[in-house]
């Protein structure tokens, strides 16, 4: 009830612009909040480690030296 008696001294063109105006400030602000918090998610758990590549080449039939597990897991951090 407040508010509309608030708005009810706007104009209707000035009701629209500003709903618009929110609307866009609070997308921008959303998705730079939830670009930060995914990014520190995945600095946290990272999508692979050394043990899941352990893993792969032992699947490929191969044990993995820990030069060539370091070497793939630089190429990962290179690709960021």
């Amino acid at each position: 009830m407040t508010l509309f008696i608030i708005l009810s001294g706007m104009k209707v063109w000035q009701g629209i612009v500003g709903m618009i105006v929110c609307l866009l400030i609070g997308a921008i602000a959303g998705f730079f909040i939830s670009r930060k918090v995914f990014k520190n998610y995945l600095k946290k758990n990272p999508p692979i480690n050394e043990n899941q590549i352990r893993a792969m080449f032992k699947q490929m039939g191969r044990t993995a030296s820990e030069k060539q597990v370091r070497a793939v897991m630089k190429s990962f951090e290179d690709n960021k």
